[in-house]
């Protein structure tokens, strides 16, 4: 014989489940945009230092 939880925690195990993939699915989009955030900061940082070092060419001359 099986070991059969009854109906309703059965249905809770399943309810559980499903709450800890949406939480993880959450989890793994909050990360993608992180990083996608600091992404765009490395692009905004390497603009910034191309204009500055632009700025000091010109300033030597």
């Amino acid at each position: 014989m099986k070991n059969q939880l009854p109906k309703s925690e059965n249905q809770a195990t399943k309810l559980d489940l499903i709450g800890s993939v949406i939480t993880t699915l959450g989890d793994a989009i909050t990360t993608i945009a992180a990083g996608l955030a600091l992404d765009e900061e490395l692009i905004d940082s390497n603009n910034n230092i191309e204009r500055l070092q632009k700025q000091i060419k010109q300033i030597k001359k």
